[in-house]
């Protein structure tokens, strides 16, 4: 049984003499198996693969026990899911700190430590042989790694499990790999310039990621499971970028830790109707897409960059709107109505599952009050500069403007709004 992860010996009587420490890992591996008639523990680093050239040094030492049954005193393994567990020795009087390794391999190291602490029948165990280790097993775990070609595309090794960014670009690739999803440490996915038609939901279990790059891929939709995923608390940079998406999820909203999105050139008819919920993005890009006009949340960004060139945006005018009132307010629209505006919690196991996908997009009247689907709807004119620092010029004219949905939950709200606009016309 071998395992490979940083290892820090401690000597627990170091403080006895008023010595300390150093408090140093090195990257090493450790075996479990057979020396003479002896069940051994054995840790080889970069400096010591033999593991007996420096034995002054902690972290260098190779410890061979006659009796590995009554030396091993404890094992902590509170920290096992983050690939740490503690092996303290009788004799010497040490601590084996072991630090990230990959979960499972540590699991099953861990398995075997104990089996040999129990003194079990050592040919059930899976023991190694007790030998030098070879260059690459104690270098430093591989953070980055980079593939641009499909002749160099793994097909029969494993990815590094400590890899933390990942590019595969240019290998065709028709899906995601789930060896990838297993890279827990991942912070970094590039797949841009490939053929990904979907994304598996379980691309959520990477609670690490910051960065999700699909660049040029084939992508038609996401799903709802990626923005019910972990990764509402890690994403921020995600470029879909050159792809064939028309719409995106009514909860991708629930990004966000999203700072810079990339939608340009694809084929979507409109925003997310709550981008207004993504307070932390500050760039924007969705250039070269079917956009006639911007949801009304719009007005509530905060950007630094906006880049919306390209798009068939509609001449706005609010006299042209678009009644879908009924008279008198139905009973079914006061109740969703009351339950945005009093923030009462909802959800399937309490209200009709239907319900809950109207109440997803209430719409916000200008006096301040929720309308579901009963409302007015209009568009005005919204200078660009008044969500972001700097404004990509929206068509070949130099024109910064682009028409914004508004909305009423009444005739009265909206008449109001047409009184206001005429007021600021005559000034």
């Amino acid at each position: 049984m071998k395992l490979q992860c940083d290892v820090e010996v401690i000597n627990r009587m170091l403080p006895t003499f008023g010595m300390k420490n150093k408090g140093k890992s090195s990257r090493a591996v450790l075996s479990i198996g057979k020396h003479v008639d002896s069940l051994c523990l054995l840790i080889c680093t970069s400096k010591d693969r033999s593991g007996s050239k420096y034995k002054a040094r902690p972290f260098h030492l190779l410890y061979r026990h006659d009796h590995l049954k009554e030396n091993i005193e404890k094992f902590f393994t509170w920290f096992v899911e983050e690939g740490k567990a503690t092996v303290r020795l009788k004799e010497p009087a040490v601590d084996i700190c072991l630090s990230k390794a990959d979960i499972n391999g540590l699991k099953n190291f861990l398995s075997a430590a104990r089996l040999a602490h129990r003194g079990s029948n050592t040919d059930t165990l899976a023991l190694s042989t007790l030998a030098p280790a070879r260059a690459r097993d104690v270098e430093k775990p591989k953070k980055k790694l980079t593939i641009l070609s499909k002749k160099d595309y793994p097909l029969t090794s494993n990815f590094p499990y400590s890899l933390e960014q990942l590019q595969v670009s240019y290998c065709k690739l028709s899906r995601v790999d789930m060896r990838m999803l297993s890279l827990k440490a991942l912070r970094r996915l590039d797949l841009s310039n490939n053929h990904i038609k979907t994304l598996p939901s379980t691309i959520g279990d990477l609670t690490f990621l910051t960065e999700l790059i699909l660049h040029n891929n084939h992508l038609e939709s996401l799903s709802h499971a990626l923005c019910d995923s972990t990764l509402q608390a890690s994403l921020q940079h995600l470029d879909l970028s050159q792809n064939q998406l028309k719409v995106l999820p009514t909860r991708f909203c629930q990004l966000r830790e999203l700072v810079n999105l990339k939608l340009d050139d694809n084929k979507l008819v409109q925003l997310p109707f709550h981008i207004g919920r993504l307070t932390k993005m500050r760039y924007l890009s969705a250039a070269h897409n079917q956009l006639t006009v911007l949801p009304g949340d719009f007005r509530k960004l905060s950007l630094e960059n906006v880049d919306l060139f390209g798009n068939p945006f509609t001449r706005a005018n609010a006299l042209e709107h678009t009644i879908h009132l009924t008279f008198p307010l139905t009973l079914q629209e006061l109740t969703l109505r009351a339950v945005v505006d009093r923030r009462i919690p909802y959800g399937p196991h309490i209200i009709p599952f239907h319900l809950c996908g109207e109440l997803e997009f209430w719409k916000a009247c200008d006096c301040g009050r929720a309308c579901v689907s009963s409302y007015i709807q209009t568009a005005v004119s919204m200078n660009l500069h008044l969500v972001s620092h700097t404004v990509v010029l929206v068509d070949n004219m130099g024109g910064t403007e682009a028409p914004v949905q508004r909305h009423f939950c009444s005739l009265v709200c909206y008449c109001e709004f047409m009184d206001s606009c005429v007021q600021r016309g005559l000034r």
